[in-house]
């Protein structure tokens, strides 16, 4: 899950500051409430066909007197025959306070009620020359009674190879790319360079994957042109992934490719449990424990200093893949 509400910036990102935070800003949450149930949907049934196995659906709605208001919907697919865990989750939530990763970075937020929505999916493959997948599109509006909602969108889409290729991280950043390039010829390279930068394990000195793009604190255009750039990047998703796990489904592997698959594997999960902001929110405001974690692969493992062997495919992720560079 992608950090749904902080100032993402980090050295040598550029931080923007909400269009939202002007008084008299509007927004249109129900457009935005339809246009992410209705990519969930289109995401799912798609991928859902891929795999020849449905993902189920999970409706839940927050119990009276709970932290946080509101409810969703989980579409999960575990176990299928080519996804060995997939989740794809909408969000429609509000509370009476920011929790402490939402205004750390912009104490001017502190007091304020928010209302959270938004699409976040996982994709972990069976095939480990399949690469996983994360993405996320959201909007956040801090709401303060007598003043104008403060809002703005997020998001983005990385990828995580374990054996990788490089025309499959090259698509992948042409998509992102074009999905941007109406909105700015800046938005795509500003965008991957936060995305390099937030995606990376900093106790590891090590990127998560080959990287996309991340944003955060977007309302650039008013509403009507962010909501537009934010509908182009979550319509952009497919285009960007479908491609490269229809041509790495038949892949051969064996026991050796699941092991390192399960090691790398072990690094996301220490990503998202020490550095993503979006587990940190939801954990934090009271969210469904279920919803926020569904992004953990179904196993990993972990190897004291282990190494791979020089010269070997596993080595090339580590000299080829991790380190950042321009794709496109």
């Amino acid at each position: 899950m992608t950090e749904p509400t902080q100032n993402g910036s980090t050295p040598g990102s550029t931080p923007v500051t909400p269009a939202g935070a002007t008084a008299g800003a509007t927004h249109d949450s129900a457009a935005v409430r339809a246009w992410l149930s209705g990519l969930q949907t289109r995401i799912a049934d798609t991928l859902g066909a891929f795999d020849g196995t449905p993902f189920a659906t999970d409706t839940w709605q927050r119990e009276p007197g709970e932290k946080l208001r509101g409810g969703g919907c989980t579409r999960i697919l575990e176990g299928g025959q080519f996804f060995e865990r997939g989740g794809i989750g909408f969000s429609d939530v509000a509370g009476d306070a920011l929790p402490p990763s939402a205004t750390a970075a912009r104490p001017e937020l502190n007091g304020r009620g928010f209302e959270a929505m938004g699409v976040s999916l996982v994709l972990h493959p069976r095939n480990p020359y399949c690469p996983t997948v994360h993405m996320n599109v959201r909007m956040l509006l801090a709401t303060k009674a007598g003043e104008a909602p403060v809002f703005w969108f997020g998001g983005g889409m990385d990828l995580t190879p374990y054996y990788g290729f490089e025309e499959d991280a090259q698509h992948f950043h042409r998509v992102c790319r074009d999905a941007l390039a109406p909105y700015g010829a800046d938005l795509y390279p500003r965008f991957k360079r936060w995305c390099d930068e937030y995606f990376f394990l900093k106790h590891r000195n090590e990127a998560r994957g080959v990287g996309g793009i991340f944003f955060d604190d977007y309302a650039e255009g008013g509403f009507d042109q962010a909501f537009a750039m934010l509908r182009s990047v979550g319509d952009g998703f497919l285009k960007a992934y479908l491609p490269i796990i229809e041509k790495r489904r038949a892949t051969p592997y064996g026991e050796a490719e699941r092991e390192f698959q399960a090691y790398r594997r072990g690094r996301y999960v220490e990503f998202n449990l020490v550095w993503d902001r979006g587990t940190h929110f939801g954990l934090q405001s009271g969210g469904r424990s279920e919803s926020i974690l569904m992004s953990m692969p179904p196993s990993a493992n972990w190897r004291y200093d282990w190494q791979p062997q020089p010269g070997t495919p596993e080595a090339r992720l580590y000299t080829d893949f991790l380190p950042v560079r321009d794709w496109i």
